[in-house]
């Protein structure tokens, strides 16, 4: 039988089924709502992509599921605003907290506080530089650099340049791709160079680099986006310069972005893009709540195979990882460099099921 990954004495995953918190009272000055349930903060770290729209959209749905009750914010990629938002929820007697943030290491004070409080923390997406939490619920973002790098390095075979468009490297998410994405190029394919962007996730700054760089490297044959942040823009770009045309012609310039949003989808399937990494929002979401659910009751975990298709690592001393799957995705489902990808349209996609 796989472990389970579980310690506690009749621990149990709780796979999206309702579970009775062990909280008593009926009014929320305690952490509970009016329906007895537990009350769990949760900060949305931004609303102005389609990913993050997403998450923001399965929380309540997987909170009406476990039966918890949420209080929610949204820190709009500000540190100082999740700062301000945390008060907030410890004013609000939040018996546990789910946030996502963006600079991973200006968050550590705030952690340190909730920790003094007995509140424990689940952070999904990112994961703190410093500071422990009680689980951190990310894909693993180094695989999504080398996904990339294998995609493009194969298409191009092994030759030619391409733009990588960086998030912010304040996160452990933008720092993971792309010193993945590089020692990949640098050791399977060292004749690609290799044109790295920071964007800090901003669009129009990943719209303006990249036709700065087409403009002075127009022979540019691939573009790895960090994020589907930069979609529009890349799309509109390549559409002004003659493009966008099939992969089968030697102008094609090969892209693989970075979410699995159903835009991206629908663009691989209109041969607009060629590829992206499915990152799974509506996964962050439930097993968010859930963790932090399990915090509440007093449950442990430790590293090992789940019983939801990902693994538990140990990041370092007290804190852990459950890597969720995230699956690279393409027109036809072929496998590249060996590994294999899912087609575009497969049902299992989150971005087919939005």
């Amino acid at each position: 039988m796989r472990n389970r990954a579980l310690t506690s004495v009749g621990l149990t995953l709780l796979l999206g089924v309702s579970a009775t918190l062990a909280a008593c009272g009926d009014d929320t000055a305690d952490g509970t709502g009016s329906g007895g349930s537990q009350v769990i903060g949760v900060d949305y770290p931004r609303s102005d992509t389609d990913f993050w729209n997403s998450y923001i959209k399965y929380v309540p749905q997987f909170a009406d599921e476990l039966g918890v009750e949420v209080k929610t914010t949204n820190s709009q990629n500000d540190i100082a605003n999740l700062i301000s938002n945390t008060q907030t929820f410890i004013s609000q007697g939040v018996k546990g907290v789910v946030m996502a943030p963006q600079d991973t290491a200006a968050i550590a004070p705030t952690l340190s506080q909730l920790d003094s409080k007995k509140i424990p923390v689940v952070t999904i997406d990112t994961r703190p530089d410093t500071g422990n939490v009680f689980m951190v619920v990310r894909a693993d973002n180094r695989a999504y650099g080398i996904k990339a790098c294998q995609f493009l390095g194969t298409k191009l075979g092994g030759k030619g340049k391409v733009v990588m468009l960086q998030g912010g490297l304040d996160s452990i998410n933008g720092r993971d791709r792309t010193e993945a994405f590089n020692e990949c190029m640098q050791k399977e394919f060292p004749e690609i160079t290799v044109f790295g962007e920071a964007t800090d996730w901003k669009a129009d700054v990943a719209a303006s680099k990249l036709q700065t760089r087409f403009a002075s490297d127009p022979d540019i044959k691939g573009i790895y986006m960090q994020s589907s942040f930069a979609l529009s823009g890349t799309l509109q770009i390549l559409k002004q310069r003659g493009l966008q045309v099939p992969p089968s012609d030697p102008k094609h310039v090969f892209v693989v972005s970075n979410d699995g949003i159903p835009e991206e989808l629908k663009n691989i399937g209109e041969g607009l893009i060629d590829a992206t990494v499915s990152q799974p929002a509506d996964l962050y979401a439930k097993y968010g709540l859930e963790y932090v659910q399990a915090a509440i009751e007093g449950k442990t975990f430790q590293p090992g195979p789940t019983e939801h298709g990902s693994t538990i690592i140990q990041v370092r001393d007290g804190l852990l990882e459950d890597q969720l799957p995230a699956p690279l995705v393409t027109l036809d489902g072929a496998p590249i460099a060996g590994e294999p990808t899912l087609k575009f349209d497969d049902s299992s996609l989150w971005g087919n099921n939005a």
